[in-house]
């Protein structure tokens, strides 16, 4: 049984602020451009085999990640969210991303920095109030600021799996921990100081 602190939180879009989603945005696409970096020296044959995982090779997980991006931040913008546009999203989706339309790294990070720019232009835009706003999702409401926070942790979860993948086929992955992320920028704007 639910808290109703917990529920509350769900409910109400708990106390993230714009600061926080704009921090974890920033995480998201260094991290994402780490795991692209890492990505750009394999093969063709070593981005697109067969691994056996959700997405089975590093291309498709790369392909998914950009698509969930993608697609949530097509809901996101969306000013109905009813059935007939959520299956026009899907449709999009799947011809948009399908993992055959991206043959290389090369044309995975063209289509991610196209998507990227949009995301950073909305997350510029967001505001405290928008970050409350609640959207349907299935049989129940969730706030925008806790969509957001889900899609970094979606990237996050199979930017895991890119990493194994990477090790199967002899690549040397980076680490993409939160915490390196906030030192690496700590660095970075102690140097600019």
């Amino acid at each position: 049984m639910q808290s109703a602190n917990r529920k509350d939180l769900q409910t109400q879009g708990g106390t993230v602020t714009k600061d926080d989603i704009r921090l974890l945005f920033e995480y998201d696409r260094w991290a994402n451009n780490r795991t692209l970096h890492d990505a750009s020296v394999l093969t063709p044959e070593q981005f697109t085999r067969d691994l056996g995982g959700s997405f089975h090779s590093v291309r498709d997980t790369l392909v998914h990640i950009i698509s969930g991006e993608w697609g949530w931040l097509t809901y996101w913008k969306a000013s109905s969210h009813s059935a007939a546009f959520l299956a026009d999203l899907r449709a999009r989706r799947d011809v948009l991303f399908h993992p055959d339309v991206f043959p290389s790294p090369a044309a995975v990070r063209l289509k991610w920095e196209e998507v990227e720019q949009e995301q950073t232009e909305f997350v510029s835009s967001v505001t405290e109030e928008g970050l409350r706003k609640m959207l349907p999702i299935r049989a129940t409401e969730l706030s925008l600021a806790h969509l957001m926070q889900h899609l970094v942790n979606h990237s996050t979860y199979h930017r895991g799996q890119v990493a194994m993948m990477l090790r199967q086929v002899g690549g040397e992955p980076v680490q993409t921990d939160f915490h390196l992320f906030l030192l690496e920028t700590a660095s970075h704007a102690a140097v600019a100081r």
